[in-house]
């Protein structure tokens, strides 16, 4: 995957956030990301930059990998 290819797997997200019994208002608190970029990503109104990836991720206690679709990767 190239640099600045980095696209968040929403549906990996959700997976995530399920298996850590995790609201987005929960996830927001812990990541330190607001509820409402949260809601934005996960209604597909935004694609969150690495870093926000990477909170999110540390706040699911996953790697950054585990959220990253690799699909599209050139």
């Amino acid at each position: 995957m190239r640099k600045g290819n980095m696209k968040l797997s929403i549906p990996k997200m959700q997976l995530a956030m399920a298996n850590s019994c995790m609201s987005m208002g929960e996830l927001a608190v812990k990541s330190g990301v607001t509820e409402t970029s949260i809601r934005r990503i996960k209604n597909c109104q935004m694609q969150p930059r690495p870093k926000t990836i990477g909170k999110i991720a540390k706040a699911l206690n996953i790697k950054v990998e585990d959220l990253i679709d690799v699909g599209d990767a050139e």
